[in-house]
């Protein structure tokens, strides 16, 4: 089973966007999620903080800046 994780943080508008996408299919597919702050550490921040928000699919990059809903539904799918 795949696992989808948000790497974003509180006040970011492109994060609440894909949020809204992942929650969506993530729920239609029965697909876990979880979203992760990058402000919890200064190693998420250093590494992400100009890409915010970046996806994960079984812990390997997909996305990042916006969220595709055709490019995730596809990726779970597969």
């Amino acid at each position: 089973m795949h696992r989808i994780t948000l790497f974003g943080r509180p006040g970011c508008h492109l994060c609440d966007d894909a949020r809204a996408i992942i929650a969506r299919v993530a729920g239609e597919l029965g697909v876990p999620w979880e979203e992760i702050s990058i402000d919890s550490s200064d190693e998420l921040r250093e590494k992400y903080g100009e890409m915010i928000p970046v996806t994960l699919i079984d812990g390997v990059q997909h996305d990042f800046w916006r969220v595709s809903e055709h490019r995730l539904r596809a990726a779970l799918s597969g």
